[in-house]
């Protein structure tokens, strides 16, 4: 985990957990040893956090009174609240703990009132869970690839039965009831492919950067879409 992450995951957890939270609460928190997180809280403190609290007693976060509080209608948060309990139904475990994070940072840090008004919601989501087949590949290391445009070498089990290995361009992956699709590049085809996430058998990092190319990529993929001669499936 970089620095910076982890300086990250330290405040969220201040944010959250209830004040004041000791030092091996914390270290547990962020996956460091309880020395590692005096150094970090001092870090913070450096950096301008206002963190109460010491050594054997524990840290409380006082957000600074100079910034702003964050403000939403009450609409507004029934529909982050909805949005979030909706990424459940994807069946990607690691997006729904992120989204659920998220959400406890944002109702952390609103006034007294709002804060009522998330942890009191009227509006509830129930579908049930995607029902998808199992993956086979590190979803972190495929969103990794997307986030910095870099290629991937994927076994890819066809619809016909057929195994290939090919050095992909990953653009986009999308979310329907019962499919996870990655829409990339395929450099043996030399076109857009859409391939179905739970096909793909292996996965490994490529040699090949495309930035800045993605956007201008996905840009010429809807235009394909547009004109009715969409990728076909690998």
């Amino acid at each position: 985990m970089s620095r910076t992450d982890r300086l990250m995951r330290l405040m969220d957890a201040l944010r959250r957990l209830p004040a004041p939270v000791t030092a091996g609460r914390l270290a547990q928190e962020t996956g460091v040893s309880t020395r590692q997180l005096y150094r970090d809280i001092a870090t913070l403190r450096a950096g301008g956090a206002l963190i109460d609290g010491e050594a054997g007693v524990g840290y409380s976060l006082t957000e600074d009174p100079a910034l702003p509080p964050q403000s939403f209608s009450r609409l507004e948060i029934e529909a982050l609240l909805l949005a979030i309990s909706g990424l459940r139904t994807l069946g990607d475990s690691e997006l729904t703990h992120a989204g659920e994070n998220a959400m406890a940072r944002i109702i952390a840090t609103l006034p007294e009132g709002q804060g009522r008004h998330a942890m009191h919601a009227t509006m509830r989501l129930f579908r049930e869970p995607a029902q998808r087949p199992a993956l086979n590949v590190d979803m972190a290391l495929l969103r990794q690839a997307l986030w910095d445009e870099r290629s991937l070498i994927i076994g890819y089990l066809d619809l016909q039965g057929m195994q290939t290995t090919r050095e992909i361009w990953p653009l986009g992956l999308s979310y329907s009831e019962n499919h996870m699709m990655l829409l990339a590049h395929c450099r043996m085809r030399q076109d857009f492919r859409t391939f179905h996430v739970p096909r793909i058998q292996a996965m490994r990092p490529g040699e090949e950067s495309f930035r800045p190319r993605r956007v201008a990529l996905v840009r010429e993929y809807v235009a394909t879409v547009a004109c009715a001669t969409g990728p076909r499936p690998a």
